[in-house]
């Protein structure tokens, strides 16, 4: 499981911050009807190969997640 912090409405989707157990990712999507949720999906696994669930967090910015590794 990891902590992320996402920042929806930016330009491009990206990640800005990163630690052991921590991502802080901007995100190209507007925070409504789900639209980050599932571009913070798609982004981790375009990015990294992951599979995520959100486990806590859906309407916060910042969410807990628990990666499935492809």
């Amino acid at each position: 499981m990891i902590k992320i912090q996402v920042k929806p409405n930016a330009k491009r989707s990206e990640i800005l911050e990163e630690s052991c157990d921590f991502l802080k990712i901007a995100l190209a999507a507007p925070a409504h009807e789900g639209k980050a949720n599932s571009e913070l999906i798609r982004f981790l696994k375009k990015e990294r190969g992951w599979r995520i669930d959100i486990v806590k967090g859906k309407t916060s910015k910042t969410k807990l997640v628990d990666i499935k590794h492809d």
